[in-house]
């Protein structure tokens, strides 16, 4: 059974850690995937283990930040499948690990430009033809800091709920144009991200090290429970579900057979007295 084939998927961050498992899971699933990432080593990789599953991909060296980069990235993909029909971020960075106090500015806005500005580029670049065709599908990944503090984190964390507000507004305004987009929190996970925190020692703080050295021994989330998520998420059984953050913890397969709340998945907010 292939749920995606023929369906063309832009996946950024692609050539490493959790965005490579989607590739290679939707490319198994029968889609035609853009692996978009800045070394041209990974994408090579990439590219060769979906082709010798038998997969459809496609090379797109590109770096988020440059909006030109990525609107060419997703001229290619049109060119080569026809249109992008579901979009992926999965590119993410730290910037700046430690206490604010002497965190270097450049690499806190780094985090910015990667994560926030980024998604923007992506998004951007995919939405005029999903408006023109009446149908899309896009999903932003999200970490630890999108539904709560996470300190010694604060470009990272202060990016995941930009993010998170950032899609509920899309959401609002694609609603008529059988657009769905949606945050997806994939849990905790070995990638190189983790390695960072390691290297950080105690600027990342004591809590942080001890859950990312759990999480390099036993992996973290299983790829299948990404995988399964994600693939809701972009796929018709999830049309009523947009401009949500939900993540591979919670129940979220109740919710293919109801309609979902619009108090339910958002961003924290003060009650009203």
């Amino acid at each position: 059974m292939r749920p995606f084939k023929g369906k063309s998927i832009l996946i950024t961050g692609a050539g490493r850690g959790i965005g490579k498992r989607l590739a290679i899971g939707f490319a198994s699933a029968g889609a035609h995937v853009g692996l978009l990432a800045r070394s041209k080593a990974e994408l090579d990789l990439a590219h060769l283990e979906i082709e010798h599953a038998g997969g459809s991909s496609l090379r797109l060296k590109c770096d988020v930040r440059d909006y030109a980069h990525v609107q060419a990235a997703a001229d290619r993909m049109v060119h080569h499948f026809g249109s992008v029909q579901i979009l992926i971020c999965a590119h993410s960075s730290f910037g700046a690990i430690g206490p604010l106090a002497g965190a270097p500015p450049d690499k806190w806005a780094e985090a910015v430009q990667t994560n926030l500005t980024g998604s923007m580029n992506a998004c951007r670049a995919v939405l005029p033809g999903m408006v023109a065709n009446r149908w899309g599908k896009i999903v932003l990944l999200t970490g630890p800091g999108a539904d709560g503090p996470r300190p010694n984190f604060t470009a990272y964390s202060a990016t995941q709920a930009a993010l998170v507000r950032f899609v509920e507004s899309v959401a609002e305004e694609v609603s008529d144009s059988n657009i769905q987009i949606n945050c997806m929190n994939p849990g905790l996970t070995y990638t190189s991200l983790t390695d960072e925190i390691l290297a950080a020692g105690h600027l990342a703080g004591a809590r942080e090290i001890e859950e990312a050295a759990l999480t390099r021994s036993n992996g973290g989330t299983p790829p299948d429970r990404q995988l399964l998520l994600s693939q809701f998420l972009c796929s018709e059984r999830s049309n009523h579900i947009s401009g949500k953050l939900i993540s591979v913890a919670d129940d979220w397969k109740r919710l293919e057979h109801l309609n979902s709340h619009s108090a339910l998945y958002t961003l924290r907010r003060l009650q009203k007295v």
